[in-house]
């Protein structure tokens, strides 16, 4: 049952059709979590005792960053299952997933110059943490770069999956340089595992912030995985069935 489960997932019209249903929510959860999180952060919660207000560009660093590792993750998996078990559709959410994460990689870099600019003095150091992040971003440019420059799409679709699987070695990197290297950049703010260091005003809003980001990066990539499987099934009977309805709809009914 299990792996029926599996392989239906794998199929473009089934995952079109039940896609459709979790985009109204994840895009109403979207809104809610990260106006609630943000203004609480922004507005509501303690300065820090000991970096002021500026410590408040977390609640759009943090979530940034563990995001854009978090997809990466997910682009490594994809890849595994494009590789071993030749589902089309991992290739699909591979290609789809990689600009979002690469968005979130720069995020989490721009704000985290911002925040250590009064922090450290500095935009920039060649710290362990920052310069994996970096790298990340670099190895998120590859896997779209190659994704558009082959031609063939399944060679494509191998080289990309290779790419993502190789280069998850990155993550473990970013997430333990703090520990393994004697580097400026703090350790973590916020860990699923650990009781937080710091008070309750203001963690949940960071919790608020983080699920809210999670849910944009959802319902982002569904919108995306949605659009291109229309592109690459366009001849198939089930994507035109699916413009014939749009056109239906948009017509007045009398």
């Amino acid at each position: 049952m299990a792996f029926q489960w599996f392989y239906r997932l794998g199929s473009p019209k089934w995952f079109y059709e039940q896609s459709g249903r979790f985009l109204p929510w994840l895009s109403g959860l979207t809104v809610l979590l990260v106006i609630s999180g943000v203004v609480w952060g922004l507005a509501f919660a303690p300065p820090d005792y000991q970096q002021g207000n500026s410590f408040r560009i977390m609640y759009v660093h943090v979530p940034a960053a563990m995001l854009a590792q978090s997809c990466y993750v997910m682009l490594a998996i994809c890849g595994v299952v494009r590789l071993v078990w030749k589902i089309k559709l991992a290739d699909v959410v591979l290609q789809c997933a990689a600009p979002v994460g690469a968005w979130m990689t720069a995020v989490a870099l721009v704000t985290g110059a911002i925040w250590g600019k009064p922090t450290w003095g500095s935009w920039w150091v060649w710290d362990a943490r920052l310069t994996s992040m970096l790298i990340l971003l670099f190895l998120y440019f590859g896997i779209i770069a190659l994704g558009s420059a082959i031609t063939n799409r399944n060679s494509a679709a191998q080289a990309c999956a290779i790419l993502a699987i190789v280069g998850v070695i990155n993550i473990p990197i970013i997430k333990y340089s703090v520990e393994w290297w004697n580097t400026l950049h703090q350790s973590a703010s916020f860990s699923l595992t650990e009781k937080p260091a710091m008070p309750a005003d203001m963690w949940l809003p960071l919790l608020l912030t983080m699920l809210g980001f999670y849910c944009f990066f959802g319902a982002v990539l569904l919108l995306r995985i949605r659009l291109e499987l229309l592109k690459r099934e366009s001849r198939t009977s089930w994507v035109q069935s699916e413009i014939l309805k749009s056109h239906l709809a948009g017509y007045p009914r009398g």
